[in-house]
This record gives structure tokens, C-alpha cells and sequence, in this order.
């Protein structure tokens, strides 16, 4: 008899998962793991939103058993946890958990995988479904597919329909090798079953976008070059590359953030309505907004992107000090731009993009400023012209969405002055939002593609990535700019701005 797992609801989220599952994580015992797949693992089994037939099998190279890896496991639940674990459920939770060892090189090791998940498939019912999660460094990518496909555990034409397959970013390291890794792909699972994450489409502000845009007929019909002045997208970090320097200097902020995170939220905003929610239409729209940007020449990159790399402030370390970090790396820390969108929506409105480590403070937004309407019924000494309207998405790290409008001053005199309509999250819903992990882990179990990135997409962003890339080898353009630690990065950030009026926007 199989054994199955079961949990009780404590709040209300989706409809769970039915179909049958083993999550095989490659790099189950990684710092992805235990930070992020655990705690949300845990974290849906409170909800009662893993399949009743669950397993999770751990891959990493070290020899370890079961009860060492639980052990891993059990520790960074309760360290990571966005909710204090119930020991019982925990405890439940962990004995669906196994663990095996993997050479990626060794012929052997992966008919032992493939062996190992026939066992666990007959222990708790899963049936032969699988989702293979790639917790990786992205040069593993290669030898886990190759070794997939080798013993039979992703082959389309071997029946293998139950598979699914989830890639952390970056996909690729540029254009050709993302098509590359894509055209590997395509031939060994059907695109429906290929999951390219990216975590910042998991949270609960960012889903909000649509749902703000498409649902609430006051607003969506502003959203065009007839009635806004530009676009900000921030996504800035306070803390620095950490024990990541390794990674790090070899990516640099315009792989590691502009290609997915901030182009993916720069198409949530820009895209037309699409015709249902449904994977096929949003995925459509997106692509739409990435076609209609052209790829930058290094003329256009000198004037649109300014890239810095952060120094050393009081008390830290700057860049070439970090570890793993070359002592002359030009890698850039900080990238700021200005993209156009060359369409009938939004020709002539400038999105202007920025991202950087050791900024002034943690924080996500989007800034919609709109157009002074004319004529103007009030005269300068009424009202300051320098705040004009603005719709604020906050992503991080307190979600909401604020506008900005003008409202007149108690008093006698006709005075106007900027005020703020707030929406929080926190403040207007009482149920605690899942982590963006949770989130995306149900939808790859459930099979729902939206918050997953097409091929199409990721083609498209490296080809503006690209672009930008091959501009900076030509000398003289955009040269690396020095910032302190605790700024909004270099000053020449200012430089992309089409007019004097504008300025980088930080609520």
C-alpha cells in the first residue's frame, strides 16, 4: 500500500494541488533550498496545498542519508519559516522527504536516480510524475539535462508527459546560449513543460499589476503616451554581493536583474489587454512589448545607460573587496537606462530602468508620472508644478499602491499641494500573503504556466541585453562610474533623463 500525506488548512489560499508529484530537487541541500523550496514547501503543507501523493527527493553530490538530510531540512524550516513550524506537521511533512547522492558524470549514478524515484513513485502513489527543479549554479544546467534525457527521466518520445522541469535564472548567459539551452530543451519536453522561474513574478504586488490594470476600468484607459510623462522601474538593494562574488562577477547587475526581474515587470505595465488570462494570451502581450524595443547602438547606450560599481563606504567593503571578486573586475554593481517602446500605446513615453547593490535602501517600485493636463486652470502661485500626478506600485519591501494627487490646503486661499491615497496590503488584508516561492511552487505542481517566463520572452530580453552588452566593449562607451555605499548610485544617472523636469523618483 502507498503511503500518502495529508494537512490541514489553517488559511485561506487557491485550490491545492492534486496531481501526483516527486519534487526532485537538483541541489537539494544548496542555499536555494534551504532558504527558499523548504521553508515553502512547509509553508504549503500548513495551507494544505500540496497533492496528497507527495515526495521530495533531494540530489546533491555528498553521500548522505535520509535522516542527515531531513536533518538539513528540518533546521532551515525552522530558521527560514515565514510562520513558526508545527513539530507534528513537520514531522509529516519530512517523512515524505529522501535524499540521493549524484555524480552528474557517472553513468551509474543516474540509473540509481531513476531507480530510486521508481521506488518512491511505488512508496507514496506518485505515479511517475515528476517535477525536476534545477537548484543549480547555471553551468550545471548542462550536465543535469544530458544526464536527464540519458536515463530516460526527460524524453518526450519515451512517454515521459508527467515530467516537468523548473530552471532558475539566468537562463543562458546570452542570447546564443540561451537558444541553445532552449533548443536542448525542445527536444527532450514539450514547452509546456518547460518552467523558466523568475521570482519576482511571484509576488503578491507583482500579480497584483494585471489585476490592478485589467479589472479597474478608471485606470487602464490612463495608461498610454496620451496621458503619461514617463515610467520608473526601481529594484534596488541595500546589501552588497555577499558570498556571492564568485557568481556575481562573472553575471554583473544588467544579466542578473535587467534581463529578467525589471524586463518582465517593464511588460506587466506596457502590455495591451490580452484576450483571456490564459497562458497563450499573456504570454503573447508580453512579447509584443519586447519586439517593440529596438536593440540599443553603442551611440544610443552612450546617452541611454550609465553603469557604476560600488565603492567602499564607512564600515563596507567595496566591490573588488569582496570576496571572490576580482581585484580590477569591471563588472558593473549598478545599471541604470532609458528603453523605448516603439508601439502605438506608448511611442514617446521613455521607461527608464535602474538596479544596483549597496543603494541607499531595499526597496521595488514602479512609478507611473503622468502628463500636467491643459489647459492649466491654476497659476504657478496656486500649486507647485513640480509634483505632478503619479501612480506608485511599492513591490518591496511593504506592498501597496499609492497615488499622488493634487488637493487644495485648508485655509482661505486657493492652495494646492501634493497628498496621497494609500492602499497596503498588510493593513487591508488580514491573511499573511505566501512568500513568492509558495506561490510558484504551487503553480509548477498544479502545472499553471502564467508566472513563467516562454522562450520567446527570454529570446527577446537577451537581444536587448545583448545589445547593451555589445556597446560596452566598444571604448569610450559608457565607462564603469564609481558611487558610495548608501547613495542611489553615480550621479551620471541623471544624464538619461529626456528632460530637466525629471528625476529618479524613491518613496
Amino acid at each position: 500500500m502507498s503511503e500518502q500525506t495529508e494537512y490541514q488548512a489553517e488559511s485561506y489560499l487557491p485550490e491545492p494541488a492534486e496531481r501526483p508529484c516527486v519534487l526532485v530537487v537538483f541541489g537539494g541541500a544548496g542555499a536555494l533550498a534551504q532558504r527558499k523550496l523548504a521553508p515553502a514547501l512547509y509553508n504549503l503543507a500548513q495551507d494544505r496545498l500540496l497533492p496528497r501523493a507527495f515526495a521530495l527527493l533531494g540530489v546533491a553530490r555528498t553521500a548522505r542519508t535520509d535522516r542527515e538530510y531531513r536533518g538539513i531540512l528540518r533546521a532551515a524550516i525552522h530558521e527560514h519559516s515565514r510562520r513558526p513550524p508545527r513539530t507534528d506537521l513537520l514531522e509529516r511533512l519530512l517523512g515524505a522527504v529522501h535524499y540521493q547522492a549524484l555524480r552528474p558524470g557517472q553513468r551509474a549514478d543516474w540509473t540509481a536516480l531513476a531507480e530510486r524515484l521508481r521506488e518512491i513513485d511505488a512508496r507514496h502513489g506518485t505515479a511517475g510524475c515528476r517535477l525536476l527543479y534545477l537548484a543549480t549554479p547555471p553551468q550545471a544546467y548542462a550536465g543535469i539535462l544530458a544526464g536527464l534525457h540519458g536515463c530516460g527521466l526527460a524524453d518526450k518520445d519515451a512517454g515521459q508527459s508527467a515530467t516537468r522541469i523548473v530552471i532558475e535564472k539566468p537562463f543562458g548567459t546570452d542570447r546564443p546560449s540561451a537558444a541553445e539551452l532552449n533548443r536542448r530543451l525542445a527536444g527532450w519536453l514539450d514547452e509546456e513543460a518547460i518552467y523558466r522561474i523568475d521570482h519576482f513574478l511571484g509576488k503578491e504586488t507583482v500579480q497584483n499589476l494585471l489585476v490592478f490594470r485589467f479589472s479597474n476600468a478608471i485606470f487602464e484607459p490612463l495608461l498610454s503616451n496620451r496621458h503619461v510623462h514617463d515610467v520608473q522601474i526601481t529594484v534596488a538593494e541595500d546589501a552588497g554581493v555577499g558570498e556571492r562574488g564568485n557568481y556575481y562577477d562573472t553575471t554583473g547587475a544588467l544579466r542578473d536583474m535587467v534581463q529578467n526581474h525589471l524586463l518582465q515587470l517593464l511588460c506587466l505595465v506596457a502590455m495591451d489587454p490580452p484576450q483571456g488570462m490564459d497562458l497563450p494570451c499573456v504570454r503573447a502581450q508580453k512579447v509584443k512589448v519586447l519586439r517593440a524595443i529596438a536593440s540599443l547602438t553603442a551611440e544610443e547606450a552612450a546617452r541611454q545607460v550609465v553603469r557604476g560599481q560600488y565603492k567602499a563606504g564607512e564600515a563596507m567593503n567595496g566591490y573588488r573587496d569582496e570576496p571572490g571578486v576580482a581585484a580590477d573586475s569591471q563588472t558593473e554593481t549598478f545599471v541604470a537606462l532609458r528603453l523605448d517602446v516603439r508601439n502605438a500605446r506608448w511611442a514617446g513615453v521613455p521607461f527608464y530602468l535602474r538596479t544596483g547593490k549597496r543603494l541607499a535602501r531595499r526597496v521595488s517600485q514602479i512609478v507611473v508620472t503622468f502628463k500636467r493636463e491643459k489647459p492649466l486652470l491654476f497659476s504657478p502661485e496656486h500649486c507647485d508644478w513640480r509634483s505632478p500626478n503619479r501612480l506608485i506600485f511599492r513591490l518591496q519591501p511593504a506592498g501597496g499602491i499609492s497615488i499622488a494627487f493634487d488637493a487644495k490646503a485648508p485655509g482661505p486661499r486657493l492652495l494646492l499641494r501634493p497628498v496621497r491615497m494609500d492602499f497596503d496590503y498588510e493593513r487591508s488584508f488580514d491573511v499573511p500573503g505566501p512568500e513568492a516561492y509558495e506561490r510558484l511552487l504551487l503553480d509548477a505542481l498544479k502545472g499553471q504556466m502564467c508566472l513563467f517566463a516562454g522562450a520567446h520572452e527570454v529570446d527577446e530580453s537577451w537581444r536587448i541585453v545583448d545589445s547593451i552588452r555589445a556597446a560596452w566593449e566598444q571604448p569610450g562607451t559608457c565607462p564603469l562610474r564609481e558611487y558610495p555605499c548608501g547613495s542611489w548610485g553615480p550621479y551620471q544617472a541623471a544624464a538619461i533623463f529626456t528632460d530637466q523636469e525629471t528625476s529618479w523618483q524613491t518613496t
